[in-house]
């Protein structure tokens, strides 16, 4: 009898809802919606990137970096931004490849809210036509975007590559192209 009732006790206690899915037990916490995480796009979250450009018959790869680390990417310091381009043709029929212009709009941003930004950041070529890019040449540059609004949890720069591609290997005259890119940017905490 006494095996029979603790058979009994055992398959009654093993049956029924467990206590962390009863309404009101302690179990997992539910999230809360103030406790949400919003991931913000980063171009630069390991530090560098590469962009392959095309511009008419023009190839540009730009590689960008930060010689200041991420996590020091906050509104109140200013944040150097780096760039290097070369310029390919395909076909290359020898003509040569300049960079007359390079323009980044900034857009500062808190969560999806826009806030005030800095002037446009350019770099006009002091030379005519322009800085050669064709490889094995490159131009590089940084820019530095200054303090910001301390609310800001991004930044996106729009920039634009003006390029001047020579119409043939000796000729004085070049037809404009224009490569644009766009990188977004956390500002950390």
């Amino acid at each position: 009898m006494v095996i029979a009732t603790s058979l009994l006790l055992l398959s009654l206690t093993a049956c029924g809802t467990p206590p962390w899915e009863k309404a009101g037990a302690g179990g997992t916490p539910k999230p809360s919606p103030s406790g949400t995480i919003t991931m913000i796009k980063n171009d630069l979250a390991s530090g560098s990137t590469r962009r392959l450009l095309e511009a008419g018959t023009i190839g540009v790869t730009v590689d960008y970096w930060s010689d200041l680390a991420m996590k020091s990417w906050t509104a109140g310091a200013n944040k150097p931004l780096s760039f290097s381009l070369t310029g390919a043709l395909t076909p290359d029929d020898g003509q040569q490849v300049y960079l007359s212009k390079v323009s980044a709009v900034v857009a500062v941003m808190a969560g999806s809210k826009a806030l005030p930004s800095p002037a446009t950041l350019s770099d006009q070529a002091s030379i005519s036509p322009g800085y050669l890019i064709k490889s094995p040449y490159s131009y590089s540059q940084t820019f530095v975007l200054p303090a910001l609004d301390p609310k800001a949890t991004s930044v996106t720069l729009d920039l634009t590559y003006e390029l001047l591609l020579q119409t043939t290997p000796t000729s004085v005259q070049y037809a404009k192209q224009t490569a644009t890119d766009t990188l977004t940017i956390a500002i950390a905490r």
